[in-house]
C-alpha cells in the first residue's frame, strides 16, 4: 500500500505556487526598481522581501517534509531539490532560471509521494 503524507502535498502546492512567484519576481522588483527611479519611493525593498519570505516558508516546509518523509520511507528526491532550488533562490535573485526549473521538479516529485527503494 502507498503511503500518502499530508505535509508532501501542501509541499508540492508550495512548490507551485512558489514556482510562479519565482516566475514573476524579476518583473516585479524590476518595476518596482523603476517606479523608485521615477517617483522617489522605496518599494523595491519590500517587494524582494515578500519573494525572499515566501521562498524562506517553502525551504522550511519542504525541511520538516524531508523529515517527516524519510521517517515514513517515501523518496525524499522531490524535498532534495526544493532545498536547493529554495536555497538558490534565497541567496540571490539572480539564480530565479535554474530555482524556477528546480521548483517545478520538487512539484512534480514531492507529489508523486513514491516509496524508497532500501
Amino acid at each position: 500500500m502507498k503511503k500518502r503524507l499530508t505535509i508532501n502535498n501542501v509541499t508540492g502546492v508550495a512548490d507551485i505556487i512558489m514556482a510562479f512567484l519565482i516566475m514573476i519576481s524579476w518583473f516585479a522588483v524590476l518595476f518596482a526598481a523603476v517606479g523608485d527611479a521615477t517617483a522617489g519611493t522605496h518599494a523595491t525593498g519590500g517587494v524582494g522581501s515578500f519573494f525572499y519570505i515566501c521562498a524562506g516558508i517553502t525551504l522550511i516546509l519542504h525541511i520538516i517534509a524531508w523529515i517527516k518523509s524519510k521517517k515514513a520511507g517515501i523518496s525524499v528526491v522531490g524535498h532534495v531539490l526544493g532545498i536547493i532550488g529554495m536555497a538558490c533562490f534565497l541567496i540571490t535573485m539572480f539564480l530565479a532560471f535554474p530555482a524556477f526549473v528546480l521548483a517545478i521538479l520538487a512539484a512534480i516529485f514531492t507529489l508523486l509521494q513514491k516509496n524508497r527503494n532500501k
